[in-house]
């Protein structure tokens, strides 16, 4: 999805709301910054595979879509925190329910799933 359709005013509510949260990585990212602040390098080590690059995007485009605010402390080295705006908590709220339909569609699957 690109992200001018987020902005796009002709497209409907939820496909502007997921098109700020698209892609691999970016509800991950709202659902551990829900915990409190955290520095880019904490973010890579709790998830293996997320490249410096990939995370660096992400947290860039979730920053201009109003969900994380970035803080940059003046010491050397550079000391850089993000955390979530109250539009990302706002989002974040708004996802909750979402996410307990997800849990109950696993708890299903994994009960209807044949037993070996």
């Amino acid at each position: 999805m690109t992200p001018r359709r987020a902005e796009n005013a002709n497209v409907c509510g939820v496909t502007a709301a997921i098109a700020v949260i698209d892609g691999k990585w970016k509800t991950t990212l709202l659902w551990m910054l829900e915990s409190g602040p955290h520095r880019p390098g904490e973010l890579r080590r709790r998830l293996p595979g997320l490249s410096e690059k990939v995370l660096t995007q992400a947290l860039r485009e979730m920053e201009t879509d109003g969900l994380v605010h970035r803080q940059v402390h003046d010491v050397l080295p550079l000391k850089t925190v993000y955390s979530l705006t109250s539009f990302g908590r706002e989002l974040a709220d708004a996802l909750a329910p979402l996410s307990a339909w997800g849990y109950r569609r696993l708890e299903m699957i994994t009960e209807a799933a044949p037993v070996s």
